[in-house]
């Protein structure tokens, strides 16, 4: 890997480890998608990365060329999981579900990589299960614990793996929900999770699907800390190499299209018909060669012109826009179409953790909901789309006063 500063260029597939890389789409520099600053000339000063999507001609994977050091993203993180109603009712269905088809019982241990505030551990713990949580970023994991969530403040690696096995002995569950995107040495990550998987114990991942960010021109979820664009074929491959076996794949809703996959050791469980349709639905997509980036390159550019000749029409009409949601995925939305002061005078947003901050770039003040309320703005740019219904079914009053929510994903609309 080459070293540029804080980031490094991979060349070569974290997955099957072929060289044989290809430039399959760039998008606008962007500084690190959570790097919400204390100051506008702080947030205003921040470096910025390149961010290009490579595909690798072995195995079809894709992945961003340039990786951040982790360290820069993820140690002062302000994203947390219980701010959003939607999300938290998302982890209690994968809580139930995961309780449901491995048939947990009081005392078994369920651990989560990259447990945030806990969130997720909390239903299994009111089960009745054993939990332990691994986070990197220090004041979440400092209130998870405080909230009764065991976290260990670190990255997962062998050494994290063999503490657990030692003082807890091997989980039935191990959970990466948004992780394995986030993860550099992923076959090192799934030596160490291999290890501290009991016999009849299961992985369960989520992870941002590639097929839907073709399919929906979901680009905005492309940002440094999501290193891998995932899909079912390459994922099984890897797994296969690397001593586990993927046996389902689930799309889901959250972030605009996901996938859960379920992994276990080999022999354990049969692979379901879910994993071979969405293999042949992404081949059918050209995600198995060059057509569905560069499908998606037009895409992007086409959505960029619709979006920014609607506000320039309403800027140039003398009405004043907001943001509403200030979710990673802004950041790139907002760098990759030009959207700056001009547009977007604030951000509301519900996470006490972005209030009072700066947006990564463009230096642009997120407040709260009950702030943005006194300012004057006639339209709002919905930057979370994927929670753009509970977003405007709380502010029916915005919409009932003459104002504009503008939804720039999947596709333009205005309500």
């Amino acid at each position: 890997m080459q070293a540029t500063s804080a980031c490094v260029a991979r060349e070569n597939c974290r997955l099957c480890g072929s060289d044989e890389l290809h430039d399959a789409l760039s998008l606008a520099p962007t500084p690190p998608a959570n790097a919400f600053q204390p100051s506008q000339e702080r947030a205003l000063q921040a470096q910025r990365f390149a961010l290009q999507v490579r595909r690798c001609f072995e195995c079809g994977h894709s992945q961003l060329k340039h990786v951040v050091d982790p360290n820069v993203l993820f140690a002062d993180y302000v994203y947390v999981s219980g701010t959003s109603p939607a999300y938290v009712a998302h982890l209690n269905e994968f809580a139930a579900s995961a309780i449901a088809l491995l048939d947990l019982q009081k005392g078994d241990l369920v651990v989560e990589i990259g447990s945030n505030d806990g969130t997720l551990l909390r239903p299994f713990q009111s089960h009745g299960a054993r939990v332990q949580g691994i986070d990197p970023a220090r004041d979440i994991s400092d209130s998870a614990n405080q909230g009764g969530i065991p976290t260990i403040n670190s990255f997962f690696d062998m050494s994290i793996a063999d503490a657990i096995v030692a003082e807890h002995g091997k989980a039935r569950l191990v959970a990466a929900n948004n992780v394995c995107a986030h993860v550099d040495d992923l076959q090192g990550l799934v030596a160490a999770v291999r290890h501290m998987l009991a016999a009849d114990g299961e992985l369960w991942l989520e992870v941002s699907y590639l097929k839907s960010v073709v399919q929906h021109t979901l680009f905005d979820t492309i940002y440094h800390e999501h290193l891998d664009y995932h899909r079912v074929a390459p994922l099984r491959q890897f797994f296969a190499a690397n001593g586990l076996a993927l046996w389902d794949a689930e799309p889901i809703a959250t972030h605009g299209g996901s996938i859960r996959v379920r992994v276990a050791h080999p022999g354990r469980r049969a692979t379901t018909a879910r994993v071979a349709q969405l293999i042949a639905e992404e081949s059918s997509l050209g995600l198995d060669c060059e057509r569905g980036l560069a499908q998606l390159s037009t895409d992007i550019r086409v959505a960029g012109e619709q979006l920014n000749a609607l506000l320039d029409q309403y800027v140039d009409a003398g009405l004043t826009g907001a943001g509403y949601g200030a979710p990673a995925k802004a950041t790139t939305l907002m760098h990759q179409f030009g959207l700056d002061h001009r547009r977007i005078n604030f951000i509301i947003d519900d996470s006490p953790w972005k209030q009072g901050l700066f947006s990564p770039g463009l230096g642009i003040p997120v407040v709260s909901a009950d702030q943005g309320r006194t300012r004057k703005r006639d339209f709002m740019l919905v930057l979370a789309w994927n929670f753009a219904e509970p977003i405007m079914n709380n502010n029916r009053w915005f919409i009932e006063g003459g104002g504009k929510f503008v939804v720039p994903l999947p596709t333009l609309q205005v309500h």
